[in-house]
């Protein structure tokens, strides 16, 4: 990771990292038991933001390295992505692979994991779609492609109706513009969060405007409409910059920042926990669906941090989040990587 890093930044991944881990572990004990609990109020109204922000910021430096040569470009940000899809991929795939094959026999199983190599797997698609925009954007800024034109493009995708089933295109139309736009206003973006610490007052109204806002129009089922759907992520994504701000302005809250910083780490093994702690409290029956939601949460959200933790203390299974030297373009790359990782 950069030794160089932003903290509101952080802090703002950190809370994207738990909404996203919150809906899967939400949705998953509510689909388990069959009911609804109080969790779901919290995830539906992240929802019109929590993927928007989370590609935002995933485009907010890529101006610092989109004129690199194409073969170090690749090696960042196509190749060390595609390596823990797959590895991640394959590991969720076998601990689900008996549920597979009871389903659809042996060989479909085997057809399914193919498939997941153009098809996104399970909770892992984000990653898999940010290689693919990433080379978007290196091509058309390569060709001189107007930014104009390629955000009204993005805007447009995001404005259509596009169903068609392949997570591939799907997604792509959906969350590319956000992607783009962390790209293209990124000083902006830096500037608002820095107005935000020298505003708290005003950034606190609007943060209370925008909830009320956001939340009134999830509510009424309108927040998923064409066009209000952009405009409560975008709002949504201003509104995290500015609570993230805020937050390291305040020097509270500092795990966040923390979680934010490892969010790849959390990202990639939360799956495993969410499901033995859904598996257990639900077994038990001691607590209403939404206390055991927020524990799920939890249990999923900590439980990586700890295997990293371990990770780095014994040096063992370290290329569960750090990529070996034979997964880099560059040989003498990958060994610069790999010292700068273990000092």
């Amino acid at each position: 990771m950069s030794a160089q890093r932003v903290d509101w930044v952080d802090t703002a991944k950190g809370i994207c990292i738990i909404f996203v881990v919150m809906m899967h572990s939400v949705l998953g004990v509510e689909a388990a038991a069959g009911e609804t609990g109080w969790m779901h109020a919290v995830v539906a109204f992240a929802a019109p933001f929590r993927m928007p922000d989370f590609f935002l910021i995933s485009g907010l430096f890529l101006a610092n390295v989109i004129q690199r040569d194409w073969k170090l470009y690749l090696d960042r940000k196509v190749v060390h992505f595609a390596y823990f899809y797959v590895l991640w991929m394959t590991i969720q795939f076998a601990v689900k692979a008996p549920v597979f094959a009871g389903e659809m026999g042996a060989m479909g199983a085997l057809e399914f994991y193919f498939l997941s190599f153009i098809q996104p797997f399970g909770t892992l698609w984000f990653i898999y779609m940010l290689p693919i925009f990433f080379l978007v954007c290196k091509i058309a800024h390569d060709r001189g492609v107007p930014w104009q034109l390629m955000l009204a493009i993005a805007a447009l995708l995001q404005l259509a109706p596009i169903h068609t089933g392949w997570l591939l295109v799907d997604e792509f139309a959906s969350r590319f513009v956000y992607f783009y736009a962390g790209y293209i206003f990124a000083p902006q973006i830096f500037r608002l969060a820095d107005w935000a610490r020298e505003r708290i007052s005003v950034s606190l109204l609007y943060l209370l405007g925008w909830g009320v806002v956001n939340g009134g129009l999830v509510y009424l089922g309108w927040a998923g409409l064409p066009g209000v759907a952009l405009a409560l992520g975008a709002a949504g994504a201003g509104a995290i910059i500015l609570t993230s701000a805020l937050i390291v302005k305040g020097g509270q809250l500092d795990f966040l920042r923390h979680f934010g910083e490892n969010s790849i780490v959390i990202y990639l093994a939360f799956f495993f926990p969410m499901a033995v702690s859904r598996i257990i409290l639900l077994k038990l029956g001691i607590l209403d669906i939404g206390t055991a939601s927020l524990i799920v949460t939890i249990v999923a959200s900590v439980s990586p941090m700890i295997l990293y933790w371990l990770i780095v203390k014994t040096n063992l299974g370290w290329f569960l989040f750090r990529r070996p030297q034979w997964a880099y373009l560059s040989g003498t790359f990958g060994k610069k990587r790999q010292a700068q990782a273990a000092e």
